[in-house]
């Protein structure tokens, strides 16, 4: 990735603007929402990298799209951006913020592999066990993985712990194969 460490600079000067006027929670929420926005949408992540749309038709259409919904700080990152001739990085600034800002405030990010997603009421009940396990907030991130067939794998920074079906199944498997199982005849 090219534009890794001039996205961190300018994540970077980003999250101390906003820490000095106390709003870095806020554009914490606006750089997750512009990178969703980006990665879900095909089209505004080929317009935003395309070198043919002038930049300031994509500061126009950026604007457009998230004005109301955003900070002032946000709002001004287009602006330096076009000036710069840096908006294909957006992306990859917003991904930065985020994880600057979860260092900061000292979340990690908790990964939960289910078979099928989340219901709220599950979501919160993982959030507690993180939260008592590591004394610690979390951002929880759900991979559905029909394979592992029912249960969870919970990854908090380097600790796993696997309480999968097939984990069981994989065990009891080993536990057969070792067994020194000698029929009597």
């Amino acid at each position: 990735m090219k534009d890794a460490r001039p996205a961190l600079r300018y994540a970077k000067a980003i999250l101390n603007l906003a820490k000095e006027t106390k709003a870095e929670t806020e554009v914490n929420a606006d750089m997750q929402l512009i990178a969703s926005t980006i990665s879900e949408n095909d089209d505004l992540s080929v317009m935003l990298s395309s070198p043919i749309i002038k930049a300031s038709d994509k500061t126009k259409v950026l604007t457009t799209l998230f004005s109301g919904k955003i900070n002032v700080i946000t709002l001004g990152m287009f602006e330096l951006l076009h000036e710069n001739k840096r908006m294909n990085m957006l992306l990859s600034i917003a991904k930065q913020y985020s994880i600057i800002y979860d260092f900061l405030k000292h979340i990690q990010v908790a990964k939960v592999t289910t078979a099928v997603p989340l219901t709220k009421e599950l979501e919160k009940k993982v959030m507690a066990k993180i939260v008592e396990l590591t004394n610690d907030k979390a951002n929880l991130e759900n991979i559905v993985n029909p394979a592992i067939l029912g249960g969870f794998i919970l990854r908090v920074g380097d600790v796993q712990y696997d309480a999968s079906i097939s984990n069981h199944l994989n065990e009891l498997r080993k536990e057969f194969d070792n067994s020194h199982f000698i029929p009597k005849i």
